[in-house]
């Protein structure tokens, strides 16, 4: 890599840590390690990674709440690294503020892949100072988005949306009716290139859907189109 990143390995398991450490290095990050959540939450204050490897079950605290932790002070990307395969805990781990995931058992070669696509991005802390920075705000009827505090209120209420979801429903809302295929979607709000784009999208789209939802309110904000796209209806 052209640039020197920072990298936090959070992994209790010897063996899986130097797996991760010895992958990162090759990549040419500079690699720190954490063996339970709070030296981890610690670690990240303190250090400032880019990224973050953070294992599902650690000793002292599940994974998927140190990540709603650390997405309150850090935009550094995060990898949830996880032994459990269900669906359910990939949809969790991403809905909470994670950027991808990796399966164990896994290969260097994929978590290599995975951390060079998230680094080519800047990072929130980065892209809110360029050029091209998302638009301060972004207005669908009741609701309002602003993707560069990475915040969304309806009706006035604050919308509990991780930094991803923010991104996605700020490129659907503000061209409201237009149809969005996942591919665009991808490269709008990943332009670094992702694995299992379509899976990070609909699982994105599906948190938004269930968080933009309110009781008696048949309005449907987001539409799916043809089976491979979205489009956004204003209310």
């Amino acid at each position: 890599m052209a640039e020197a990143h920072r990298a936090l390995v959070v992994e209790d398991d010897p063996d899986v840590r130097d797996l991760v450490v010895m992958s990162l290095e090759m990549a040419g990050l500079e690699v720190a390690t954490a063996s339970t959540g709070a030296a981890a939450l610690e670690r990240v204050r303190s250090w400032d990674p880019d990224l973050v490897t953070l294992d599902l079950t650690l000793p002292d605290a599940d994974g998927m709440d140190v990540c709603r932790q650390l997405r309150e002070f850090t935009d550094a990307y995060v990898v949830m690294i996880t032994g459990r395969t269900e669906d359910l805990d990939r949809f969790g781990g991403l809905e909470v503020g994670a950027d991808d995931y990796l399966a164990k058992p896994f290969s260097p070669q994929e978590l290599r892949a995975k951390a060079t696509a998230l680094l080519r991005r800047p990072r929130l802390s980065q892209a809110r100072t360029a050029a091209n920075a998302a638009p301060a705000e972004v207005r669908a009827g009741r609701l309002v988005v602003r993707p560069a505090r990475q915040e969304a209120t309806l009706d006035g209420e604050p919308l509990p949306l991780s930094g991803p979801e923010v991104e996605v429903l700020a490129v659907l809302a503000r061209e409201p009716g237009r149809t969005w295929d996942r591919a665009e979607l991808t490269r709008e709000v990943w332009p670094g290139g992702y694995l299992d784009s379509d899976y990070l999208v609909d699982v994105h789209v599906a948190g938004l859907r269930r968080k933009l939802r309110r009781p008696g309110d048949r309005h449907r904000w987001i539409v799916t189109v043809g089976g491979s796209g979205y489009r956004f209806e204003s209310a």
